[in-house]
């Protein structure tokens, strides 16, 4: 009997942890609290956001937290994939040259970059960053949820950009660099093309890995130094999930020259076969077989817990 009962308090215990590593949500900031014609991130919003720095240059690029293990970036952020040896990845930081007393240093095991990849332009702009020593979450420490490969990111969809790169073309962003964010609509591939035709001495070609985002006036942007960093979407049942990642664009904020965005959706399969621990969302606020698990889950506890009695 004390056998069984030691047995049942195991069973017990691995559930719990089980039950807290699968409430580990992608996608759900846990505190509520630059970017062209963007403002100030309150503290701990974008919880997925990390600071790519190198020892000579300082921050390069941005990213995002995927897994313990894995952070999403551009392959334009590493132009040698295979030596790593002076890139510092900042997690759960906030202020560029402030003092950030939650953040993470993080030194970088390995890039994986799709074979063929040469230049932003011709596509397949992805990283995906595996960390020399996993995070630990905390409320300001969060992974992004990441699209299915069939999901989709209407027309006019509202999403957000962040990042530390420049506030304006050639303008660094000031003072201690809070985190900045903006909102932007998406724009659909035809539209987007359209767009970088106005002009066809810059010979843009939207491909099918690519995706588009901003205003035709302009005015709101992404720009030099937040490369590598997420587009987030917010799907119907409140969790964010990163449609995008920061790849290119002509100048910042003009006109008819919307930011260009890696397609994430477009790389699903990549992600899988390469990093471990990720967790991908789809448009609907929850599929049939999360719920069947909770439930499972949740009777499986309810067992137990009347055995233990």
């Amino acid at each position: 009997m004390m056998r069984s009962t030691s047995y049942c308090w195991i069973a017990f215990l691995v559930l719990i942890g089980l039950w807290m590593v699968a409430a580990q949500e992608c996608g759900r900031p846990q505190m509520f609290n630059r970017i062209v014609g963007g403002s100030s991130a309150a503290d701990g919003a974008w919880p997925w956001q990390v600071d790519i720095q190198t020892e000579s240059q300082g921050h390069i690029c941005g990213g995002s937290v995927i897994s313990e293990n894995w952070v999403l970036s551009a392959a334009h952020c590493f132009p040698n994939p295979n030596d790593v040896s002076s890139y510092i990845i900042y997690v759960g930081r906030q202020q560029l040259h402030g003092w950030n007393p939650d953040e993470t240093i993080h030194r970088v095991r390995q890039v994986v970059v799709p074979t063929g990849y040469t230049d932003p332009q011709l596509g397949q702009d992805i990283a995906l960053v595996e960390l020399a020593s996993p995070v630990t979450w905390t409320e300001r420490i969060q992974p992004i949820c990441l699209p299915t490969a069939s999901s989709q990111f209407s027309s006019d969809m509202k999403c957000m950009i962040t990042g530390w790169g420049d506030i304006r073309d050639g303008v660094a962003l000031q003072g201690f660099g809070p985190l900045q964010e903006v909102q932007v609509p998406i724009i659909d591939s035809k539209t987007c093309q359209d767009m970088f035709l106005i002009n066809p001495t810059e010979n843009i070609d939207i491909r099918f890995d690519m995706m588009c985002a901003g205003f035709q006036e302009g005015g709101k942007d992404s720009c030099q130094g937040d490369s590598g960093g997420p587009l987030v979407c917010q799907v119907s049942d409140g969790t964010w999930v990163q449609a995008g990642i920061v790849s290119f664009g002509l100048g910042c904020a003009k006109a008819n020259r919307p930011g260009v965005y890696a397609k994430t959706s477009s790389f699903t399969s990549f992600i899988l076969s390469n990093a471990g621990g990720v967790q991908l969302k789809s448009g609907s606020s929850q599929n049939w077989a999360d719920r069947v698990m909770v439930l499972i889950r949740t009777a499986i506890l309810v067992l137990l817990v009347q055995m233990l009695r």
